[in-house]
């Protein structure tokens, strides 16, 4: 099955962006060939400009507090195990003390090492990291492997807490929702929210058998779903019944 997330909000936006460039970083490191060493390090890059906005951190750490409040909420209910309960409350309150040591944005500890941020201004320029414009670079990638990781692990770990903490909010948003299989008639599905909840992200998964890529859109009221098929690489709207499961999670 193919899974679709689709964020309802900009926040859950951004921090799906970020946890798609954490699981890169994470791919790339452990390898030894410096190309992949060079994409790990402008995946840092791309994670410090999503992580640019002022009030990420603010917004994060709000969050994980709001997390904690609801599980408090569950104390005493006979079905709640106590010991998972505080487990995942103790983890909460570890992402958060660890994320408010943490100065100012995202990879901000990193900004003061000049020779890094020459690398930052030139990446986004194609072919701006060749030898002649950054040859003190090009020295690095040519060092053993297991140096060049070091230096990445020790720079990615300045984005670790946030790493932690977004890794955290999204499994326990996820864990909120509720499968439920539902069919595209036509091709299309439009179903209306229920009331008194306020939803943060849609998950839909789909059997790759059926050729089918889903284009959904959304607000609080209403969420619309439209199969697509590719056709000689072009989307074209399917209009055959289809099945995939519906996940709304608040």
């Amino acid at each position: 099955m193919i899974l679709y997330e689709y964020p309802f909000n900009e926040r859950i936006r951004t921090y799906l962006r970020l946890e798609h460039l954490f699981r890169r970083l994470g791919e790339l490191i452990p390898r030894d060939h410096p190309l992949d060493h060079h994409f790990a390090l402008a995946t840092i890059f791309e994670v410090m400009d999503v992580g640019a906005r002022a009030e990420l951190k603010s917004d994060v750490m709000k969050d994980l507090e709001r997390q904690k409040q609801v599980l408090h909420g569950y104390r005493g209910n006979p079905a709640i195990a106590e010991g998972v309960l505080d487990q995942v409350i103790a983890t909460l309150d570890a992402c958060f003390n660890t994320l408010n040591t943490v100065p100012g944005k995202a990879g901000q500890p990193l900004t003061e090492n000049d020779w890094l941020m020459s690398i930052r201004s030139r990446v986004s320029i194609p072919g701006g990291t060749c030898e002649f414009d950054l040859p003190g670079y090009f020295a690095w990638q040519h060092l053993a492997p297991q140096v060049r990781r070091a230096d990445l692990e020790r720079w990615a770990n300045t984005l670790a807490p946030l790493a932690e903490s977004i890794t955290m909010l999204l499994k326990l948003l996820r864990d909120s929702g509720g499968p439920q299989k539902v069919m595209a008639a036509g091709g299309q599905l439009q179903q209306t929210l229920p009331q008194g909840r306020t939803f943060q992200l849609l998950r839909l998964r789909i059997d790759p058998a059926l050729g089918l890529v889903p284009e959904i859109s959304g607000n609080r009221l209403m969420v619309s779903v439209r199969l697509m098929r590719q056709d000689n690489e072009k989307m074209q709207p399917s209009t055959d019944n289809a099945p995939f499961e519906l996940t709304l999670c608040a």
